[in-house]
C-alpha cells in the first residue's frame, strides 16, 4: 500500500507535503504581493465561463433565427419555383 501511495504522490507523503506547504507558501505571497484574493479569481473564471456559455450559444441562437428568418423568403420561392417546374412553365 505504500508504495503504490509513493507512486501515486510522486514521493514519500512527508517529502510532498513539505514540497506543497513551500510551494503554497510561495504562490499566497505572490498572490498577497499582487493583491489578489482567491476569491476574486475564482469570481473571474466564474464570469469567463459565463462570457463564453453566452458568447457561443448566444451567436448559435442568432444564426436559428436569421435562419429561420431567411427560410421565410427562400422556402416559399423554392416551393414555388419546383410547382412551375412540374407544370412545365
Amino acid at each position: 500500500m505504500s508504495s503504490r501511495l509513493t507512486t501515486f504522490l510522486g514521493g514519500s507523503p512527508l517529502g510532498v507535503i513539505v514540497r506543497l506547504l513551500v510551494i503554497s507558501l510561495l504562490v499566497g505571497v505572490v498572490l498577497s504581493w499582487l493583491d489578489l484574493r482567491p476569491a476574486e479569481i475564482l469570481d473571474s473564471l466564474v464570469n469567463l465561463v459565463h462570457w463564453a456559455w453566452v458568447s457561443v450559444f448566444g451567436s448559435l441562437n442568432r444564426a436559428v433565427d436569421y435562419v429561420l428568418m431567411g427560410a421565410a423568403i427562400v422556402v416559399p420561392i423554392f416551393l414555388i419555383s419546383r410547382l412551375l417546374k412540374t407544370r412545365g412553365v
